[in-house]
């Protein structure tokens, strides 16, 4: 049995929903799928999927075996690109997992750098507000803003990730502006979903403050509180790499500048230093070049 081939079909069927769809996508005919899973089974010694005819789930052992597949299957591919690429080029596909805000403020623009400086990587930028498992969706890379990471998992501390309280001229026409932490109580505050949803934390002269707030429009996601902001709809906290380029050019106004919201760190996380592909450690170095302790987007804050 080719056990490899048999693990990338294995691997398909599952990313695919159907052995008639790994069939078609390996170019194989559905027999000869079900004759490689059922060696597979063999082979392990254990049912890996339950089939019907509506759709496929994995058995406890298939969970467990599907990500070491995974990784079998890249390993292979690095031994090869060992081989065929001497000079350890940086090529092939990576796999970025970043939250939407800074992913459209920042890295697209700096994967557009990336790949000019490598033309043999392929970039695929996945934009989600959740925490994903690399090792189950195939991400190579993590870009987490964080101050609590996994300790299984590797992190490159990249910068630092500061916050400004902001609204639109439009806004503060009509409402005063607060001139107090204590004063955002009073405000239509917009708020993430899952970060600071009614307590806004600061440091004030040294010393910690918090404030109770609330208001009419909240998000998941600093994209979409960014553009009410804009709209005039209220007060938000919103990091800098995205908030500092509406202030400079005056469609925001900062609040409090003598209170320091929390900070937090960006990291670039990932799975393993084993058999780290050239790409990214490539990634790694250029993404700690691009973001400093002191990024661009804070200057003049």
């Amino acid at each position: 049995m080719d056990r490899l081939q048999a693990m990338r079909v294995f691997v398909t069927v599952v990313d695919l929903g159907s052995q008639s769809a790994a069939a078609d996508h390996l170019d194989l005919s559905r027999p000869v799928v079900s004759r490689y899973l059922a060696e597979l089974e063999d082979w392990v010694g254990a049912r890996l999927m339950h089939r019907t005819t509506r759709k496929l789930s994995l058995t406890a052992a298939g969970s467990e075996m599907l990500p070491r597949c995974r990784q079998m299957l890249d390993l292979s591919h690095d031994m090869q690109a060992a081989v065929s690429e001497p000079d350890d080029a940086p090529r092939g596909l990576l796999r970025i997992s970043v939250s939407t805000s800074f992913g459209q403020a920042q890295l697209a623009d700096a994967m557009a750098a990336y790949v000019k400086l490598y033309p043999g990587v392929s970039i695929d930028l996945q934009m989600l507000d959740r925490t994903v498992n690399l090792v189950d969706e195939r991400i190579d890379l993590a870009i987490r803003t964080s101050n609590d990471l996994d300790p299984n998992l590797i992190a490159r501390r990249l910068t630092v990730c500061r916050s400004v309280v902001c609204a639109a001229p439009a806004y503060l026409l009509e409402h005063p502006a607060p001139q107090t932490v204590e004063d955002l109580s009073r405000h239509n505050c917009l708020t993430h979903s899952y970060f600071g949803k009614s307590l806004w934390h600061f440091e004030e002269d040294g010393e910690p403050v918090s404030v109770t707030v609330q208001g009419n429009i909240s998000a998941n996601e600093a994209s979409t509180l960014l553009r009410a902001t804009l709209a005039g709809a209220g007060v938000a906290m919103l990091p800098t790499y995205q908030a500092g380029v509406h202030i400079h050019n005056g469609e925001l106004l900062r609040l409090l500048p003598h209170a320091e919201p929390r900070q937090m760190n960006i990291y670039a996380v990932y799975a393993s230093r084993k058999h780290m592909p050239a790409a990214l450690r490539s990634m790694l170095d250029f993404l700690v070049q691009r973001f400093p302790e002191a990024p661009a987007w804070d200057a003049g804050l």
